[in-house]
């Protein structure tokens, strides 16, 4: 990730709400913490 998308990302999480971003965090982590490609993308499929 180059300096340019940081500071995109940056910028949109500082917009957010702080409860969407702490449920979008602890969301994000329970799918990471999953080892199959094909749930976490399924998951994904569905946010």
């Amino acid at each position: 990730m180059n300096n340019s998308d940081m500071n995109k990302l940056m910028e949109m999480l500082s917009k957010m709400d702080p409860k969407d971003l702490q449920n979008g965090i602890a969301k994000a982590n329970e799918i990471l913490q999953n080892n199959s490609k094909e749930d976490i993308l399924k998951k994904m499929k569905n946010m």
